[in-house]
Formats: C-alpha cells, structure tokens, sequence
C-alpha cells in the first residue's frame, strides 16, 4: 500500500542520501549525458546588479536536465531485471524515462495529466513509450501508476521519491558549482526551479561543504514548497493555473522535502507574469530557449539578486527548454517590458 499524495510506500524509511552520493551519480553519468555549457549574459547581469551563471539544461538530451536522474533509476532497474517502467510525470521526467527505458527495450507506460503540452506528449511517443492521461492532480496521476504497475507487473520509476533521481538531478547543480570554480569563482547562491522538489534536494545534497546558498523558486499559483515549509510536512495545496507546466505538482515529495527544508535558505514565489518576463529575459538578453519552469528559476534570481546583500555570484539551474512554440509567440507577442514589473515576492 502507498501514500497517494507522495507516492511513497506507508511506513517507507526515507534514504540517507549525501553530496558522496551526488559525485558518485555525476562519475557513472559522465559519458552519458552532456556537460552543459554555462551561459553568461552582459544585459542579464546590469539589469539585477549580480553577475547570473545560468547553467543551460535546456540544451541537455531529452531537452532538460531529468534525463540524468532518469538514466540512473532506470538503469538500477535494468540490471534488476525489470520486466518494464511506469512513471508519472507533467513532463519532462516523461521524456526522460522513455529515453532511458528505450536504451534498455524496456516496455515503457507514461502517466501524464490530461492537460501536458503537446510537444511534451509528442517527444514521450516518439521515444516509444504509452501514454496514459489521469486527471490533472498529483494524486489522479499516482493512483493511475499504481494502478498500471499492479497490472502489468513493471517498476515505477517516481519523479521525487526516488533516490537515483534525486542525486542524479543534484549532478546539474554539482556540475554548475564547478564550472563556476574553474572560472575562478565561488557562487554565493544557486536558484533552482521547485516542483516536485527533486531539482531542490539535489541541489541541496550538492551545495553540500560549498558554501553556496540554495534557492528555491515556484510558481505563486503552486506555492507547494511554501506551504510544506509552514505545515512543518509535505500538504497538498490548492493549485491555480500556471504556465510552468514542469511545475505543476500541488505537494512537494516527503524525500525532497526532508532533504531540501532543513538546508534551502529561502522559497521564492513566482507570479505569471514574472515567469513570462523570465522566458523573454532568457531569449532575448541571453539567447536561450527556455521553458516556464526554467524561467520561474531565472525570475526568482533576477528578484533575489535585486535585493540588499544578496552576493554578487548567482548560479541558476536553467531546468529545460520543451516549450509549445505558440507559447513562445504569444510571449513575443507581449509588449510589456521586463523592467516595468515586480519578479518575484
């Protein structure tokens, strides 16, 4: 029996996860996924009076930078054995285990809302996995995993409660931290985008003996991290519509939770129309095709870095880049300026 809000077996002993953990997923990972260039923009940095080190996961196979908890969690259960994979998703953890599961020929079922984005639905299809659509909350999707998994007898591959995943996503941000350092520079903070929490707690296990400050920003529509920080425990929230699609999650996971809420310094929530203004910033100041998610991360740094003491080196996990094109023109399409309103709270 499971926990249908988290995904978590009852009684389930959270895992003790460290940044050894992280190093060891970044050695196994080295081959297998791309060391993503970290970008650097003149027009970003004069606008909130920081230097931003944005690390571009929108470039990552699978376009984001899951695909790295996703090889590994697969992978572990390939030498298993595993007759097959199931996993929800409102994206790009989607994308992410089709791929892996693929490199595999495992039989592959994807969970995703009602609601996903076409081009997310279309990239799980054509890295050959089956769709199944449940609902649009968190726990309509989990129940339908539990569900395919008792009936098919494959594995589930979970987007937050799963240890492989965690660390593996914690490499984007170990990987940020260095590449900083070779330049000669020791980053103050890292933003990061928060939905389910697995992209949080990687961080967290990361950034851990570094010195750096971790960040959190989710959408103010989906504030589940907020809510969870104030309840003391993961809650499932109320959520409104938000165009960060990746996330849309309405309760953080109880594994990312327990590793993020004793170590991130603060959540940041993200309104609409900051998230939109991050999406412009990203392409037009520094040339990169992000998706909301990604966007909700450099909206949040735009805000923090604005505020008094806040460093002058910010790192920002740019998650992904699976945008709906009609998206992208309709934010074009937007005459308001990114300088004329408030990013973050």
């Amino acid at each position: 029996m499971s926990d249908h809000r988290s995904g978590l077996a009852v009684g389930t002993t959270l895992p003790r996860l460290s940044r050894a953990d992280v190093d060891r997923a970044a050695r196994h990972l080295a081959t297998r996924v791309l060391r993503t260039p970290v970008i650097r923009s003149d027009q970003l940095d004069a606008l909130c009076g920081a230097r931003l080190w944005l690390k571009a996961e929108n470039l990552q196979r699978g376009g984001s930078f899951k695909v790295r908890g996703a090889l590994l969690a697969v992978e572990e259960l390939a030498a298993a054995g595993s007759r097959g994979v199931v996993a929800q998703s409102t994206g790009n953890h989607a994308i992410a285990v089709s791929l892996a599961a693929r490199a595999h020929a495992l039989p592959t079922l994807i969970v995703l809302p009602s609601d996903a984005p076409p081009a997310k639905v279309r990239r799980v299809r054509e890295a050959g996995a089956h769709v199944v659509f449940a609902g649009t909350t968190l726990a309509e999707r989990v129940t339908a995993v539990e569900d395919l998994r008792d009936q098919h007898g494959y594995d589930v591959v979970d987007p937050y409660e799963n240890p492989q995943v965690v660390v593996g996503q914690g490499t984007a941000t170990a990987e940020l931290l260095d590449q900083a350092a070779a330049e000669g520079v020791r980053l103050d903070t890292v933003v990061v985008p928060v939905g389910g929490g697995s992209a949080l707690a990687g961080a967290c296990l990361a950034s851990s003996g570094h010195g750096a400050a971790v960040v959190g920003a989710e959408p103010e529509a989906v504030p589940a991290f907020t809510a969870a920080l104030r309840a003391g425990e993961p809650v499932t929230v109320d959520a409104a519509h938000t165009i960060a699609d990746g996330l849309r999650p309405d309760r953080i996971g109880a594994l990312p939770f327990a590793l993020a809420s004793p170590v991130a310094e603060r959540v940041l929530t993200v309104s609409e129309e900051a998230i939109t203004d991050g999406l412009k910033a990203a392409l037009l100041r520094a040339r990169l095709l992000v998706e909301p998610a990604a966007a909700t991360a450099l909206a949040g740094a735009i805000a923090f870095a604005s505020g008094p003491g806040r460093g002058t080196d910010i790192g920002v996990l740019l998650s992904g880049g699976n945008v709906e094109p009609g998206l992208i023109s309709a934010v074009l399409a937007d005459p308001a300026g990114l300088e004329h309103r408030a990013v973050a709270s």
